[in-house]
């Protein structure tokens, strides 16, 4: 380890960044955040609680479901309670091995959540494409099985990240461009060449999500062309209607990403503010949408639902 950062009388920190001169508005920040960090939560235990105890839904598109469910609740649990402890109490230095561990788990977590979303699409193309072979191709071994790979995957590319930079010295400024810390965002502190980490970044980055992306286009036109063949235009919308919530879901994942992506390497004359809004949305708005997409766009979870409201509903009021 280099000794210009990890001698001395105190350890490395990090200052993580707010609301930049407006330090009266953390407050309001935290509010929000905590508001969609409940959301989250209750959002995506429903789905855990709602897929565990409907047997009907014990099959591998609900498997996967719940899995994104885990994914976002173990992703915004990482970044989001030290984030709000910022936010509320001031607490703005992070250790330089905390700095790291977050780091790891943000992006493995959204490597993970890149793959189970590409098998939710193969899940798609073979239902849609080659509906008499999908339940001895998607069992619910082989759906635990791509579980496993994805998590896997995401440790395996992106465990390297955070061992990079571990050597690294860093320069007097240690302020991050977040109330959390990402890759870039550490590397862009260090005062030492950063080639190997922005090379390896980008390199995963590309062969994780890019890759997962570009199947995940190819799987819906394999989907859409499928779907051309129908005879009438009620079969093709009844067909392709059930690709909507997963759709979706794609959406709200890859578009914070590529945004966050852009702005941190194309956008260093943005406003920090611009930074600090694309993180937020990156970190929660996959995590509050998924279930309330999943919940509107699912039939078997909407009545589960309705029954457990209704059931609430009877127990209060005798």
């Amino acid at each position: 380890m280099s000794s210009s950062n990890r001698t001395g009388s105190s350890p490395l920190t990090f200052i993580l960044t707010g609301i930049p001169g407006l330090p009266a508005a953390h407050f309001w920040m935290a509010i929000l955040l905590c508001s969609m960090y409940i959301l989250a939560v209750t959002g995506n235990c429903a789905v855990l609680f709602i897929v565990k105890t409907e047997p009907s839904l014990h099959a591998p598109m609900y498997f996967f479901l719940c899995m994104l469910a885990a994914i976002d609740l173990a992703l915004s649990t990482s970044t989001v309670p030290r984030a709000l402890s910022f936010y509320w109490f001031n607490t703005s230095e992070i250790s330089f091995g905390a700095c790291l561990v977050q780091m790891f788990l943000i992006h493995t977590l959204s490597a993970i959540e890149s793959t189970i979303l590409l098998a939710m699409a193969v899940d798609r193309y073979v239902a849609i494409c080659h509906p008499l072979r999908h339940p001895a191709i998607l069992t619910n071994t082989a759906t635990a099985k791509i579980g496993l790979v994805a998590m896997a995957r995401g440790v395996l590319f992106f465990l390297p990240l955070p061992l990079l930079l571990l050597p690294l010295p860093f320069c007097s400024s240690r302020v991050l461009s977040h109330s959390f810390c990402l890759h870039q965002d550490v590397m862009n502190l260090a005062c030492a060449n950063t080639t190997p980490s922005v090379v390896y970044g980008l390199t995963a980055i590309l062969l994780v999500m890019g890759l997962d992306a570009i199947l995940i286009c190819l799987s819906y036109v394999l989907i859409l062309k499928a779907v051309l063949r129908l005879a009438s235009w009620k079969e093709r919308l009844k067909v392709f209607s059930t690709c909507v919530a997963h759709i979706c879901v794609v959406l709200a994942f890859y578009v914070p990403l590529i945004g966050l992506s852009v702005v941190h390497r194309f956008g260093k004359d943005l406003a920090p503010l611009v930074h600090i809004i694309m993180g937020n949305v990156y970190i929660l708005v996959p995590a509050v949408l998924n279930p309330i997409i999943y919940g509107v766009r699912t039939k078997q979870i909407q009545r589960r639902i309705l029954n457990l409201i209704h059931i609430y509903s009877d127990r209060t009021a005798q």
